[in-house]
């Protein structure tokens, strides 16, 4: 099994480092400020984008205006905001499947790095292995166990073909030698539903949609991944601590349309990393397992050209291909 190599952390910029509103571009924004989530309601880019509108509304003076536009792994939602006008009007809220999907789908109707400008980075967490209240295995050795002793009785719910969830689920299949079916939803928020309601026996998922559920005993969390436990959910152990190889770390960001002048996006990414910043909403994201992040365009770009490279080896290495 091919492990995802650690990377550190690059700095986070000061919000001094943004121009101020005033200096960004004059009149931008002018009206509404639309932002296109790829997934269905619910899941972890549903969850941060609608917990950090009103903040981002205030900043910009104009309200933020959310789509969900789910539909083909993040694809559909992804392609509209390739085609929208380069004027900072129609944004993309993004998490790896960004950068996932080009590995698994090779003919994409767009450009991952021609076609967009990134803007933000906002916030990071880890991925859960979540099981149904009423699952049998207690633990992560147990369900393993339990898998093995019937090989291909069992399936997974992810949020789409080629989420990072799903891919999270390949890892621990390879890591652990299972034999578990997928089950792609159209978002992690059906995906969820479809667990706790005990359809579906198991499941990865962000643990920031996963943890409402999580704290109210509908589902069970069996491991977290990460080099170390959440501080949201410190009794959740790491798979690494149990053994098993699942090195993926989600993390949620905002593009939009290349071309789109810098001064726009300066002021855009001023909004939103002043947003994940905000002292109001640091209790709740921090209860929501989100770590916020805030790191601008530059370091995005980047991030984002290195996970290009590092899921594609990934991805080729686990021979993974969507169902």
């Amino acid at each position: 099994m091919a492990r995802l190599p650690r990377r550190p952390l690059l700095a986070v910029p000061t919000l001094g480092l943004w121009p101020t509103p005033a200096h960004a571009q004059p009149g931008f924004p002018s009206r509404p400020v639309r932002v296109i989530i790829p997934f269905g309601p619910g899941g972890g880019t549903d969850n941060l984008i609608r917990a950090i509108e009103p903040v981002v509304s205030r900043l910009l003076g104009r309200p933020l205006v959310v789509e969900n536009r789910p539909g083909g792994g993040g694809m559909i939602g992804t392609e509209l905001v390739a085609r929208a006008e380069p004027d900072g009007y129609t944004l993309l809220a993004n998490e790896q499947t960004f950068v996932i999907n080009p590995s698994l789908f090779p003919n994409l109707p767009y450009d991952t790095l021609r076609d967009f400008a990134p803007v933000q980075i906002l916030a990071n967490a880890p991925i859960v292995l979540i099981v149904s209240a009423g699952f049998p295995a207690q633990t992560l050795p147990e369900l393993i166990a339990l898998v093995r002793s019937r090989p291909g009785a069992f399936s997974y719910a992810s949020g789409g073909n080629g989420s990072t969830v799903h891919l999270a689920a390949e890892m621990l299949k390879l890591s652990a030698g299972l034999e578990i079916t997928h089950l792609p939803y159209r978002g992690s928020g059906p995906a969820m539903n479809d667990i706790v309601a005990g359809h579906v026996p198991m499941g990865m998922n962000g643990l920031s949609a996963a943890g409402p559920h999580i704290r109210d005993g509908r589902v069970r969390a069996l491991a977290v991944t990460g080099p170390t436990r959440s501080a949201a959910f410190p009794d959740i152990p790491t798979f690494q601590e149990l053994g098993v190889s699942v090195e993926i770390y989600t993390h949620w960001g905002v593009a939009t349309r290349a071309g789109t002048p810098a001064p726009i996006i300066a002021r855009l990414a001023e909004a939103f990393g002043a947003a994940v910043r905000a002292p109001e909403l640091a209790e709740r994201l921090a209860a929501m397992g989100y770590v916020p992040n805030g790191q601008g365009p530059e370091a995005y770009g980047r991030v984002i050209a290195e996970e290009l490279e590092r899921f594609g080896r990934v991805i080729r290495a686990a021979n993974i291909r969507p169902d």
